[in-house]
């Protein structure tokens, strides 16, 4: 029997959905549109995460304590992040809106807007941590030995985390209007830049001096300076795929325009404050278990952030594509475009998931040669195995979410899923059953099945598609 399809394409049978996905021609297009907007940014993940890698793999040479230090100081740098984020997300999201409905002057404003704001509201932020960077790591649960390490790292990393703040939300804007390329570009030099000043500032190399930890802020905050004024010197050139007049945005500031975008993004920063403070409390119950466990916890969190890549990826993928059809009107284009997305990324990250159940012990010695430490992470890596599928849903269906402008979601299930969940569980499982790291990491897997399972409800009830900004 003959039908037709919701695009119109002649089908000899609706029985075998495979050929039915090979023969529709808007398919295959998104097919290809989620992948070439998805691997720049995968290869930026994988770029950012090959210098956390070199940063981890030279601090690690210093010991235990300085390997504690910079990974109880990474929390409250994502809570400062998770602030900024609220302004990425909303850029992104109008951005690709004001692109998919062939408005790139809009899409200008709006990313001119943002980095400003980004300017002002991070000023305050560096400020306030810098004074308090003691403090922070007395609140982080630091040991005595570890606590005047971090401070001085955090110090260092403050005036690069600015500069982080002002290249994130121009990177949003340019990935909303469908260049993820450039982005990556940028990344891939101050990257490379950065693990070569982290041999000059860490170990004294060239004859440099010596400064170890603080040497990685340092490293840090000037590879970040470079990636900013890169992208504010692309944003200003006219023939570029996103061009902000400066001048006429700063001296007619639309705030209007900005109100939407905030509307956007003041749900997604809550959630990412939220993610993050609830990971600081987290990572607190975890580092009450020692300085050797809590090494064991960093470096395997770092060999799981292998597997970011694909999810950052797709989720930027979906996001820009969602936003982008639904700006052009195309609902349907929308819904597929996330599915396409999320079943790439699926793929990938299972993958992952295998190598980590399987080699474990090859990721760790990537980061140290600590046999204790390996055999403490290799349990966890095939924990986190197990939750390589439930992350990536966690990560693309949101991003398919804030596409559309669907943000507030996110807070309620955020709130369930790890205050609830991840905070609850591993409190249960390290104070009443004494289950150590491995009820901390298993806690951390229902969190991500929880989040998943709602996400997916939320997707498919379909609200998202009625969202006006």
């Amino acid at each position: 029997m003959e039908t037709k399809n919701m695009n119109g394409y002649l089908l000899k049978t609706v029985k075998k959905p495979r050929f039915i996905l090979l023969r529709d021609k808007d398919i295959k297009e998104m097919l290809n549109k989620a992948w070439t907007l998805a691997w720049p940014v995968v290869i930026e993940q994988a770029l950012a995460t090959l210098s956390q890698v070199a940063d981890m793999a030279m601090v690690g040479r210093l010991g235990a304590e300085a390997v504690a230090a910079v990974g109880l100081s990474m929390h409250p740098f994502f809570l400062l992040n998770a602030l900024i984020m609220g302004i990425s997300v909303g850029t992104t999201a109008l951005a690709a809106r004001a692109v998919g409905s062939g408005d790139r002057e809009k899409a200008g404003r709006v990313t001119g807007q943002s980095v400003i704001a980004a300017l002002l509201i991070g000023f305050i932020l560096v400020i306030l941590a810098f004074v308090n960077s003691f403090k922070i790591m007395i609140y982080m649960g630091a040991e005595p030995s570890v606590r005047p390490l971090g401070s001085n790292y955090l110090r260092a990393m403050m005036p690069g985390m600015l500069f982080l703040f002002i290249f994130s939300v121009a990177a949003a804007g340019i990935r909303g209007a469908g260049d993820t390329r450039t982005p990556m570009t940028v990344n891939a030099v101050i990257n490379i830049f950065h693990i070569f000043t982290n041999y000059l500032f860490i170990f004294g190399g060239l004859g440099f001096p010596r400064l170890e930890v603080v040497g990685a802020g340092i490293s840090s905050s000037i590879s970040r300076l470079a990636g900013a004024i890169w992208l504010i010197y692309f944003l200003s050139k006219p023939n570029k795929v996103l061009f902000v007049n400066w001048e006429k945005v700063a001296g007619n500031f639309d705030w209007l325009l900005f109100s939407k975008m905030m509307k956007i993004g003041i749900p997604a920063a809550l959630e990412r404050i939220l993610i993050s403070t609830g990971q600081i409390v987290y990572t607190r119950l975890v580092a009450n278990l020692g300085t050797e466990a809590y090494a064991a916890h960093s470096l395997s969190l770092n060999v799981e952030s292998f597997s970011y890549m694909p999810g950052i990826g797709f989720a930027t993928a979906a996001t820009a594509m969602v936003g982008q059809y639904l700006g052009a009107g195309d609902i349907k284009g929308a819904q597929r475009s996330a599915a396409i997305s999320l079943l790439m990324a699926m793929a990938i990250m299972g993958t992952m998931g295998l190598l980590f159940f399987s080699f474990p012990a090859a990721f760790l010695k990537i980061f140290t040669s600590d046999s204790d430490v390996i055999k403490m992470g290799t349990t966890l890596l095939r924990i986190v195995a197990f939750t390589q599928i439930p992350e990536c849903i966690g990560m693309v269906i949101p991003g398919a979410l804030r596409g559309a402008g669907d943000t507030k979601v996110a807070v309620y299930i955020t709130i369930l899923g790890m205050w609830i969940v991840r905070i609850g569980f591993t409190w249960y499982f390290l104070k009443a059953l004494n289950m150590g790291l491995v009820g901390a990491w298993i806690a951390m897997f229902l969190d991500w099945a929880v989040r998943s399972a709602l996400y997916i409800i939320r997707f498919k009830g379909g609200q998202w598609k009625n969202i006006k900004v």
